[in-house]
């Protein structure tokens, strides 16, 4: 079994020296689209394996036997004759692969997958020597393959301090906290419409994977995800992820959620179960807006998922979403109409309030997890403060968050009670009616005491100032159009 716990590091050694790669997120980018690659082929072998007629879409000089396997015989291609086969024909002809409606996903993948990819290398020895750590990786063993998933977990994990691809990926704790309390069933459908490096997709799967216990369940599983990733390289390593994880047709696709009209969305198009983790702090083309009602027409991104969510998710679904707090606070019209929307057409029963620091280094916004379901309408809304776990100050990526973090809230979730320290509410309850009422529909109940708040960085300061200045504006507009109406003038 090749040396898996040096795997990473044995590939940043090499690629340290080679003049093309800036940074490590263009490392972490050059080792994917090879991972890919790799796992693809060994893909192929089992399919070529279980069917005889069984055709690649990839053509033969291009497939990973062919040119990126050394067979130790001194004729493997290495320096310029490598590198100029890369760049010259092993990306020309996988970007433009011929694919149609008709096209099986397992195959349309590959060209989905290399639509947009690079490769930084400029030296090719360096290359060649990458390759050959890659290809070691056994992956038909069962057992190294289990423990590659591993390795590639780590690796999504770097991406965390890679720069801005730290977006692409929400904690594994959170991700499996979420899943749990779903408790996904055989049968049902879930979606993730920014599903990034599919961090959401495999917390579902390996939920589900323990209710599967016939052939039929198996196939349930396989074909149980659902996901839309608009960014080139996530997509990439999430259909690896995918692969990964034994689903040989993974229905993942490289596109924008939010380039379709919300109300265009009929029962076809809704799923069971979405959990989510909503890009936020972005803004989307003005056209984008477009596709949503006038009142639900935000300019903030997390906003326009959490329509798309309302839209997409099934008579009796299930949800469970990232938000940031600024969804919580903000008053601005169209953050109002979704919540209106939100507690007049679904059960929002639970947000979990969690500490600042979970998405550090990449964010210090601090976000929540909203529960909500399809099942009528809000009655009430039970409101839980997820301390830092004793010992901590924040987490960090030596200190990250681990699941036993949430045992807390898991233990008060079925028995909840109103909970008080230092006389501030870190559990309790609020009414539908105290929420849309005096509350304003403000759902930032159950906060952090401010004195424990952490410093923001600036960027994170700016979003979280011009959020608070849309609700302010929002509000003085309110009052000032009441006052207008009182004293009898026409309406601001």
């Amino acid at each position: 079994m090749a040396n898996l716990s040096g795997f990473v590091k044995r590939l940043r050694d090499i690629m340290r020296n080679d003049a093309g790669i800036n940074g490590d997120a263009q490392r972490i980018e050059q080792i994917a689209w090879m991972l890919f690659l790799k796992v693809y082929d060994a893909k192929e072998q089992d399919w070529e394996w279980d069917d005889e007629s069984y055709v690649s879409i990839i053509p033969e000089e291009c497939r990973w036997a062919n040119w990126a396997h050394d067979d130790k015989s001194g004729t493997a291609m290495t320096g310029e004759r490598l590198l100029t086969f890369v760049n010259n024909t092993l990306f020309p002809t996988l970007k433009k692969l011929p694919v149609d409606a008709s096209t099986p996903i397992k195959k349309a993948i590959v060209q989905t997958t290399f639509a947009d990819a690079n490769n930084y290398m400029k030296d090719g020895v360096l290359l060649r020597q990458v390759l050959n750590v890659i290809d070691e990786l056994d992956l038909s063993d069962y057992e190294e393959s289990h423990a590659f998933g591993e390795i590639y977990e780590a690796i999504l994990k770097e991406l965390q301090s890679a720069g801005s691809a730290g977006e692409f990926y929400t904690p594994r704790a959170v991700t499996e906290f979420m899943a749990r309390m779903i408790d996904p069933q055989i049968g049902e459908q879930m979606a993730d419409f920014a599903c990034g490096t599919g961090g959401f997709l495999t917390s579902w799967l390996s939920e589900l994977k323990k209710k599967v216990q016939t052939t039929e369940n198996e196939y349930a599983y396989s074909h149980s995800i659902y996901g839309i990733e608009k960014k080139q390289f996530p997509y990439m390593l999430c259909i690896t992820n995918m692969l990964l994880h034994d689903l040989d047709v993974p229905r993942v696709f490289h596109d924008n959620s939010l380039l379709r009209d919300v109300l265009d969305y009929t029962a076809d198009d809704q799923f069971d179960v979405i959990l989510m983790n909503p890009p936020y702090g972005g803004s989307e083309k003005a056209e984008v807006k477009n596709h949503f009602p006038a009142d639900l027409a935000s300019s903030e991104t997390a906003d326009l998922f959490m329509s798309v969510i309302m839209y997409r998710l099934k008579e009796n679904g299930r949800a469970a979403v990232i938000l940031p707090d600024g969804f919580l606070f903000g008053t601005d019209n169209a953050k109002i109409n979704i919540k209106k929307k939100l507690l007049s057409e679904f059960n929002l029963h639970t947000i979990v309030r969690m500490p600042g620091s979970v998405f550090s280094p990449y964010t210090s916004i601090t976000t929540n997890i909203l529960f909500f379901d399809r099942t009528g309408p809000t009655k009430e809304t039970w409101f839980y403060r997820l301390d830092m776990p004793e010992g901590y100050k924040h987490f960090s990526k030596t200190k990250p968050m681990k699941l036993e973090h949430f045992d807390p809230v898991a233990a008060w979730w079925n028995d909840r009670q109103p909970l008080n320290v230092d006389g501030f509410d870190k559990a309790r309850c609020y009414t539908v009616e105290e929420l849309s009422g005096d509350l304003g529909y403000n759902l930032d109940q159950c906060g952090f005491p401010h004195e424990e708040e952490e410093i923001l960085a600036p960027m994170d300061l700016i979003q979280r100032y011009q959020e608070e200045r849309a609700s302010l504006n929002a509000e003085i507009d309110r009052v000032l159009a009441e006052i207008t109406a009182k004293l009898g003038g026409a309406e601001l």
